[in-house]
């Protein structure tokens, strides 16, 4: 069993690249894989906040490929629920709702798909990170401290994120889950989502996104970048191997099939590019 305590890192420097959800989309971890290359950033620097294995076609392929990166990465609340034998995602989708319903066919094939080495590795991952950057505690979270599968957007009041900062005592939460990026910041803490690069992030572009954390000078800075990548292949593999058209689709188009996970300053925000320095 997992303790709930997080994997300490210990201090880092330089800069860092925070990435979350792969959704085994072999062909954006590669894109991303290459941009880390150029910007001469060590896998040590690099973090995945989870969900490697999700939508998309190539489930152990994108888990062998993060393992042989060697970045440090959490369990998502799809890994978690594979390596409990679960029979779904466990994304606290209602039940009988779309994402439900469509979770169905992508996490039957995802687990299928699986080797039992790819599993037993997965189940190594901690739930949780934490590390000293540019004098500040930092906390990396796949959904919540609450919960990994907690949804928590730009959006969503800030005493729900204050638990996660109480709860972790850190002053820079990195989460995922969500699948779009933001930052919220007030009072000296500053909650970050990188985004995803397994899917786009609803606005009307294929486009997806990742996090540069910088200490230059000892003081904490970030940038969100946004990069594209061979959407065509992901989605040819997606229909090659019957995994949802609408998702498939949403790889090429960069709007989700449905909404119902997003409150609604967020789901008014469909289809707009997104704009994040």
């Amino acid at each position: 069993m997992h303790s709930p305590l997080p994997q300490d890192l210990g201090p880092r420097s330089g800069r860092l690249l925070v990435f979350g959800g792969p959704y085994s989309n072999l062909q954006a971890l590669e894109a991303l894989k290459t941009i880390a290359d150029q910007l001469q950033i060590p896998a040590g620097n690099v973090i995945c906040t989870g969900d490697i294995v999700g939508y998309c076609a190539q489930p152990e392929a994108a888990v062998q490929f993060v393992k042989d990166w060697g970045v440090h990465a959490i369990q998502g609340n799809v890994e978690q629920n594979i390596i409990r034998g679960e029979d779904d995602c466990g994304c606290n989708f209602a039940e009988g709702s779309r994402c439900d319903l469509l979770s169905r066919a992508w996490f039957p094939y995802a687990v299928r798909s699986l080797s039992a080495g790819a599993v037993a590795w997965l189940s190594t991952l901690p739930l949780q990170l934490a590390f000293r950057y540019a004098g500040k505690s930092v906390a990396v979270l796949h959904g919540a401290a609450t919960g990994i599968a907690d949804f928590v957007f730009s959006s969503t009041p800030w005493p729900v994120k204050e638990v996660s900062f109480a709860t972790t005592g850190a002053e820079v939460v990195l989460a995922g889950h969500a699948g779009l990026p933001f930052v919220d910041a007030r009072a000296g803490q500053c909650w970050l989502n990188a985004g995803v690069i397994g899917m786009p992030a609803n606005d009307g572009t294929p486009r997806v996104w990742y996090l540069l954390l910088d200490d230059t000078n000892g003081r904490f800075s970030y940038t969100f970048h946004a990069f594209t990548y061979d959407t065509g292949r992901a989605h040819q593999l997606m229909r090659a191997n019957g995994l949802p058209d609408s998702y498939a689709h949403t790889l090429l188009t960069g709007i989700w099939d449905n909404c119902e996970i997003l409150p609604a300053a967020e789901k008014a925000l469909q289809g707009q590019a997104i704009t994040l320095h």
